[in-house]
C-alpha cells in the first residue's frame, strides 16, 4: 500500500475553502463582456493554483463574461491574486504527553508513552482571494471584488484510547476510524430533503452556449481614432 505525496483530508479543506472563498464573488460586472483571466500574480509554488484558476474561471463563464485565451482579443483583463490558500492545525491533550527520561539504570527503558484521557486535534483550510477588472484598451478600472475569505475545517477527537471521531465541514457526518457512523432517524425530520449545492459544487447548464461569439476588439488607434474620442467610444469591429 502507498499513499499520496499530500494526504486527502488536506486536499479536501484547501480546495472546499476555495470553494467557498470564489463563491462569495459576484462576477455579474463581467456580464457580456471579453474577459481575460490574468493569474501571473499567483506564485507557482502554490500547489493548489490550477484549481483555483479553474474555479474562477468556471464562475467568469457562469456569470456571462466571455473568456478569451487570448489576451488581444479580450477588451478587459481580470487580474486575480491570493493571501492564503493552505491549512493549520492545532490539538489539545488532557493528560499525559509523551516523554523521555534521562537513563539511570542501563537496559532500563526510559520512555513513557502517551496517556491521554482526551485529546482533540483540529485543521482547518484557509483561502483569501481578491479579483478586479481592467479596461485592457484604456488602463482604465472598471470593477474590483475586495478580498474574500473562507474556512473548512476537520476535528478529530479521541476518548480514552478511543478514535479518532472524525467531523467537521469535509465530512458527511460524523466518522470513526475513517467509517461513518449509525444515526438515529429522527421522525420529525422524515421526507424533507438537504437543500441542494450551491456555487462553484452545484450543477448548472448554460443555455446560451450556441450564442454568437462576440467581435473583435481593435485598438483605436487602429482604427485612426485619436484624442478623447479614442477613450469614449469602445473601439470594437461592429
Amino acid at each position: 500500500m502507498t499513499d499520496t505525496p499530500r494526504a486527502a483530508t488536506e486536499m479536501l479543506l484547501v480546495s472546499q475553502a476555495a470553494d467557498n472563498a470564489v463563491a462569495q464573488i459576484d462576477f455579474s460586472p463581467l456580464s457580456g463582456k471579453t474577459v481575460y483571466l490574468d493569474a501571473t500574480g499567483i506564485e507557482k509554488e502554490v500547489v493548489d493554483k490550477g484549481y483555483l484558476v479553474s474555479l474562477v474561471r468556471q464562475q467568469l463563464v457562469g456569470a456571462g463574461a466571455m473568456i478569451q485565451d487570448d489576451k488581444q482579443r479580450a477588451e478587459f483583463v481580470v487580474d486575480m491574486r491570493i493571501g492564503g490558500l493552505g491549512t493549520d492545525r492545532h490539538s489539545v491533550l488532557v493528560g499525559t504527553p509523551a516523554v523521555q527520561l534521562p537513563s539511570v539504570v542501563p537496559g532500563l527503558p526510559t520512555n513513557v508513552p502517551e496517556i491521554a484521557l482526551m485529546k482533540k486535534s483540529d485543521q482547518r483550510g484557509v483561502a483569501k482571494v481578491a479579483v478586479f477588472a481592467y479596461n485592457r484598451i484604456t488602463g482604465r478600472a472598471l470593477w474590483q471584488s475586495g478580498t474574500v475569505e473562507a474556512t473548512s475545517q476537520v476535528k478529530d477527537t479521541w476518548v480514552f484510547g478511543a478514535g479518532p471521531f472524525s467531523r467537521g465541514s469535509i465530512r458527511k457526518r460524523t466518522e470513526l476510524a475513517g467509517e461513518p457512523l449509525p444515526t438515529i432517524p429522527n421522525p420529525f425530520q422524515a421526507g424533507q430533503k438537504p437543500p441542494p449545492p450551491s456555487g462553484p459544487t452545484a450543477e448548472q447548464f448554460y443555455p446560451n452556449h450556441q450564442a454568437l461569439p462576440p467581435p473583435p476588439v481593435i485598438p483605436a488607434g487602429l482604427l485612426g481614432v485619436t484624442g478623447p474620442a479614442a477613450l469614449g467610444e469602445k473601439p470594437v469591429v461592429r
